[in-house]
C-alpha cells in the first residue's frame, strides 16, 4: 500500500499546491500554500510551482494561484509570520540557445528525442515546448527537477481527459530521478490531501507506467 511518508513533507505540500492551482479550487490552494510555508517552502520555491502551473493548466489558473499566495503572505506578514524569501533562479549565461538546451533537457527527461505526427503537424508547438518549457522554465534552479515533476504529475492528476500526458509525465519522473517509492508515495499524499479522483488516476496509470518500465 502506498505511504505518502515516502514523499518529504515539501514536495507532498508541492503536490497539494499544484493540484489545487491547476483546478482552481482557491480556499483549498490557500491552505495547501500555507502547509508549504509551515513545511519549510520558500517564497521563490512557492512562486516557482504556481509560475509553472501556466503550462499546464493555462495563465489564468496561474494568476489565481499567485493572487491567492500574495494575499495569503499578507495575512501571514500581519500575523508576524515572516515567511523566508529563498533563492532567486540563476540567470542562463548569455547567448544561451535555450531551443538546444530545451530540446537536451526534454531528451533526458523523456529517455529518447521526442517526436511523432502531432508534432509534424502543429510544429511550433514543438517549438514552444522545447524552447519555452524545457527550455526557459525547466533551466530555472529555484526548483530541481524531481519537484518540478512531482508538480506537474499532482496537476495532471487533478485534471479531467489528460491520461496520456499524465502517463508520459510518469514517465518523465521516474527518469528525473524519483523511486517508485516516491511516486507511490505522491499517490498516497494526493489521496489525502487532495482527493480519491485524482489518486485513482494517477496509481492507475502509474501501475501500468512501473509494469511497461519492467517488461
Amino acid at each position: 500500500m502506498a505511504n505518502e511518508s515516502e514523499l518529504s513533507p515539501q514536495r507532498q505540500a508541492t503536490a497539494a499546491i499544484a493540484a489545487f492551482t491547476a483546478t482552481g479550487q482557491l480556499p483549498q490552494l490557500r491552505d495547501a500554500l500555507a502547509d508549504g510555508l509551515d513545511a519549510g517552502l520558500t517564497i521563490s520555491e512557492i512562486n516557482e510551482i504556481l509560475v509553472q502551473m501556466y503550462a499546464y493548466a493555462g495563465f489564468p489558473r496561474a494568476l489565481n494561484g499567485l493572487g491567492t499566495f500574495m494575499a495569503l503572505l499578507q495575512d501571514r506578514h500581519g500575523e508576524g509570520i515572516d515567511d523566508p524569501a529563498g533563492d532567486q533562479p540563476t540567470p542562463l549565461p548569455a547567448g544561451t540557445d535555450v531551443l538546444a538546451l530545451g530540446t537536451e533537457n526534454q531528451t533526458r527527461l523523456a529517455g529518447a528525442p521526442v517526436q511523432g505526427p502531432l508534432f509534424d503537424f502543429a510544429p511550433a508547438i514543438d517549438q514552444f515546448l522545447k524552447a519555452h518549457l524545457f527550455g526557459d522554465i525547466f533551466a530555472r534552479d529555484t526548483l530541481d527537477w524531481q519537484s518540478r515533476e512531482i508538480a506537474t504529475v499532482a496537476a495532471l492528476a487533478n485534471l479531467d481527459g489528460v491520461e496520456g500526458q499524465l502517463t508520459s509525465h510518469l514517465g518523465i519522473a521516474l527518469n528525473s530521478g524519483l523511486s517508485p517509492a516516491e511516486l507511490r508515495g505522491l499517490v498516497a499524499a494526493l489521496r489525502s490531501r487532495v482527493g480519491p479522483a485524482a489518486a485513482d488516476r494517477a496509481g492507475e496509470l502509474l501501475d501500468q507506467v512501473l509494469a511497461d518500465s519492467r517488461s
